[in-house]
Formats: C-alpha cells, sequence, structure tokens
C-alpha cells in the first residue's frame, strides 16, 4: 500500500468552531482538513453547532463556507438560524456562503442497486470554488443514504469517496449524522464515525421530566481531547454554548481577605468574617432563619460597599422586598441604586443556561468593591440576567 508523506504541522493545525468551551475540549479546535461527524437524536443541536461552525470562519477568521443540505430547503434553514444572529442570506449574496440545495424533492424516491455520488460531489466543488470556501458543512448524511437501498459497502465507499476529494482540497468538513438513541449506535447507518477523521456526539437526554443536553468528544484522530461529557445549552443570539467541566483546574488562587457577613457576632465566630472567595452553605430546618442571614449577608456588602446578587428559587421578588423590609433591609432601594440584582425563577424554568453566567456578571463589577452572591433557598447555578451588562 503507497501512502503520501503527510505534513505533521498542516494536520495539527486547529479550526475553530466557535462553541469556545468545546474547542478548549478538543485542545484549540477541530484539525485543519480533515472530517468530523456530529451525531445526534432530532432536536440534539447538530444543525446549530454546524452552522455555527460555519458562521464562525466567515465573521471571525474570514474563512468562507458552503453549506450542503440533504432536508431543509436553503430558505428554511436562514429563516432558523436568524434567531442565533447568524444572517445567512446576507453571507450568500455577499459571496461569503454557498448553499448546495440536495434536499429531497416533493416526490420520494428510492435507488436501488449499484449508485454513485459523482454528481453531487461536483456541486460541492463548484460550490466551493464559487465562494473560495475553507470549510465545508454536510447536513444530514442520514437523510441522504435513506434514499439508497442496497450494500451498506456502497454507502461507505461513496462517503469515503466525498470525503477523501474534500480534505485534498484542503477543505475542514463537518458533517452531522442522526442517532436513534441517546446511547446506542453512534449513526443510524452506522458508517460515518469510521469514514471520518473526529466523532462527536450531541445528547438531549430527558431525566425526571427535565432535559440535559450535553456533548461529548468520542474521537480525534492523530489529537488529545478531554474525555467525558460536558454539559451545554442553545442560547439565542449565540448558538451552542458548553461548558468544559472536564477541563477544569483547580488553579485559583485564594485570598485571606476577610469579609463581613453582615452580622458581628458571626464575623466573631467565623475569625472575622468570611473568606472572599468562599463558598457558605447555610442549612436548617423552616424557620431557623436562613433568609434572615441572607439578608443580612447582602446588606451588609451593600454598606461595604459592595454589589451583589440574590437568585431565589422559592419566594418572589416582592415576597424578598416585604420581608427584608421588616428587618430594616431597603432591597427596593438598593436594586434602585445599582447595588443589588435580585432574580427569582423556579428552578424547574431553567436549564444549563444557568451555570453560563458567573463571568458575565463577574466582569461586570469593578475588581476593587467585589462582588458577593447568594441563592436562596435552593442553589443550583446561575440564571440568566436580563440587562446584567448594565450591572
Amino acid at each position: 500500500m503507497i501512502t503520501e508523506d503527510v505534513d505533521v504541522t498542516a494536520v495539527l493545525d486547529r479550526v475553530q468552531t466557535g462553541v469556545q468551551a468545546f474547542d478548549e475540549l478538543v485542545m484549540g479546535g477541530l484539525p485543519r482538513a480533515r472530517t468530523t461527524v456530529v451525531g445526534g437524536t432530532p432536536g440534539s443541536g447538530k444543525t446549530v453547532f454546524a452552522t455555527q461552525f460555519l458562521a464562525h470562519g466567515i465573521t471571525t477568521f474570514g474563512e468562507n463556507g458552503v453549506l450542503v443540505t440533504f432536508e431543509e430547503p436553503p430558505a428554511d434553514i436562514e429563516a432558523n438560524m436568524l434567531g442565533f444572529g447568524w444572517e445567512l442570506a446576507k453571507w450568500r449574496k455577499d459571496g461569503r456562503l454557498g448553499f448546495v440545495d440536495a434536499s429531497p424533492p416533493a416526490s420520494d424516491e428510492l435507488i436501488i442497486g449499484d449508485f454513485d455520488l459523482v454528481g453531487l460531489l461536483s456541486r460541492i466543488q463548484h460550490a466551493v470554488k464559487t465562494v473560495s470556501a475553507k470549510r465545508v458543512v454536510l447536513d444530514s448524511l442520514t437523510q441522504l443514504f435513506d434514499h439508497f437501498i442496497g450494500d451498506p459497502k456502497i454507502l461507505r465507499r461513496e462517503l469515503f469517496h466525498i470525503s477523501s476529494a474534500l480534505k485534498k482540497t484542503g477543505l475542514t468538513v463537518l458533517m452531522t449524522a442522526e442517532r436513534n438513541s441517546e446511547y446506542g449506535e453512534i449513526t443510524r447507518h452506522r458508517l460515518e464515525e469510521f469514514v471520518a477523521d473526529n466523532v462527536v456526539i450531541l445528547r438531549n437526554v430527558l431525566h425526571r421530566e427535565k432535559r440535559r443536553r450535553t456533548i461529548e468528544v468520542l474521537k480525534m484522530r492523530g489529537s488529545h481531547h478531554a474525555e467525558g461529557e460536558a454539559p451545554f445549552t442553545l442560547l439565542a443570539n449565540q448558538g451552542v454554548v458548553a461548558v468544559p467541566l472536564s477541563s477544569l483546574r483547580l488553579e485559583q488562587q485564594s485570598s485571606t481577605m476577610r469579609v463581613t457577613s453582615g452580622n458581628s457576632e458571626i464575623d466573631q465566630m467565623c475569625g472575622g468574617g468570611f473568606f472572599r472567595d468562599s463558598v457558605t452553605l447555610v442549612s436548617g430546618a423552616t424557620g431557623t432563619g436562613k433568609t434572615l442571614l441572607v439578608t443580612n449577608f447582602l446588606a451588609g456588602g451593600v454598606a461595604a460597599g459592595e454589589k451583589a446578587i440574590l437568585f431565589g428559587y422559592e419566594e418572589s421578588k416582592g415576597q424578598l422586598f416585604r420581608n427584608a423590609s421588616g428587618w430594616g433591609a431597603d432591597f427596593a432601594q438598593m436594586e434602585a441604586a445599582g447595588k443589588l440584582k435580585i432574580v427569582c425563577l423556579y428552578p424547574e424554568a431553567q436549564g444549563c443556561r444557568i451555570i453560563c453566567l458567573p463571568s458575565r456578571a463577574w466582569s461586570t463589577n469593578s475588581s476593587r468593591t467585589g462582588l458577593r452572591w447568594t441563592a436562596s433557598p435552593h442553589w443550583s447555578g446561575l440564571p440568566p440576567i436580563p440587562g446584567s451588562a448594565n450591572f
């Protein structure tokens, strides 16, 4: 077997997907000039992930792209992606994005026996040349293969032919494929993962009447990657936002500075107050004073010139205002002065997005004043804060 010499530097060159936390999982991005399969059940976010890959290349790196659709017409995709802030129609008119519409015709036809996809490959190559593309998305291969009945070896041969032809021209290819279950076979036809260099799995698991989205890098040929599932969500005007839990490092510094709890006696019990960068859990039965302690903590921080955030998962803002006033804390005045932010939501009304805002909330606050926050009574993360950029 004759093999060509491979430039290792070129192979390891990375292409950022636009999903920042995911790029961390794969050590900086997907390897350039290679193929990646993104598998998932319907509704798992495959098309959004793939479109974000193209959008990031166009808007950030000036790398034009081609989107080959086997399921939805281009007009539908353009309309659907507007909610994420991606102007596909404008990019297409500007010559930065090319479409290859291979969506099924009104009359559903099945092809039996031998076949080839030379015509499809020619259309893709023409679109790539027209817009000088560097990135190509095929969405979704499952819909293409569902129209062919025959030897699986033929499907694999044709897919390998398309993949190889695109890679030889230096294109980074992302292909989506459907799965029948969240933890079953990687793809429905069990072909795509063997042809691709990289395999990424998107899951949307139903657990206790709630959906939990995760992303997992299953294979990254010739490259190291973080293992295990990482949570993600889909946000308007952002797309896929992942949280790389497996790549987190315990490297943060610890401060010896103390901050007041809002109660001098508790401060004395704690040796002068809480450590600034600490997390304190207050546990107790109903009526033991948990919310009162939280109120003192917030009021004490505001009095010390700090900004504070309260996330309530049981009582409404009006109830918290009323109760705080009974204890001598004017939450309404604090919020009006921009010193306090209160967000009240049921835990069931939130998903993974609740853990996507700590850095944003922190960055809007002066490092000299610090930031204290509390969740009462059930902490499960940070919910999105309307207007938090001004807080």
